[in-house]
């Protein structure tokens, strides 16, 4: 298996232009919930989304290719630059918990889910205590209220999709995923 720092020194193009990317990311959203632990994760479509507008704004295309493995998925995340030049982020073993289609595509879900992740230097949003705590300002509550007027989206659904009791509680960490999301609702 080659390195994946050789495609970095023999795709300069790429690699600048993915630097530029990865300062756009937004953060990858815990919207989905896992009903055996009652807990919320970022799913793929949720990676994927955290990332993908960034990536092709400047010129690159996402490639997850699977390879043959008898125990599991193997997948390897590859950028493409409109260039021609790619770079590969190695590959990523997952072992399936059943050998038929659902435990196959099971793995395979959470193989790309997390190459991507560990590719593109992304996490789930931080939800420890401390960045629970830290609230948005009064300068963001009025940027988020303006842009919800905007697109119809009335304040007191974001409220109760977080659980607060106003607006002014919605925990710093997940502004950016509103503004996001409220602007492709703008944009729509």
């Amino acid at each position: 298996m080659t390195n994946p720092l050789d495609d970095i020194a023999r795709s300069p193009k790429v690699a600048a232009a993915f630097v530029k990317a990865q300062k756009q990311f937004a953060p990858a959203l815990k919207t989905a919930t896992n009903p055996h632990f009652k807990s919320k994760y970022v799913d793929l479509a949720g990676c994927v989304e955290a990332v993908m507008d960034a990536l092709n704004d400047q010129g690159i295309g996402l490639i997850q290719r699977s390879h043959k493995d008898d125990t599991g998925v193997t997948v390897e995340t590859i950028f493409v630059h409109e260039s021609g030049e790619c770079i590969s982020a190695g590959q990523l073993h997952v072992p399936a918990s059943k050998h038929d289609p659902q435990g196959y595509g099971s793995a395979l879900t959470y193989a790309r889910r997390y190459s991507l992740m560990a590719a593109c230097g992304i996490a789930p949003e931080d939800d420890d205590g401390n960045a629970a705590s830290k609230k948005i300002t009064a300068e963001q509550v009025a940027n988020i209220e303006a842009l919800a007027e905007e697109v119809g989206k009335p304040v007191s659904d974001i409220v109760s999709y977080f659980g607060i009791k106003k607006l002014a509680d919605l925990p710093a960490a997940k502004y950016d995923g509103v503004i996001k999301t409220l602007g492709k609702r703008r944009a729509a």
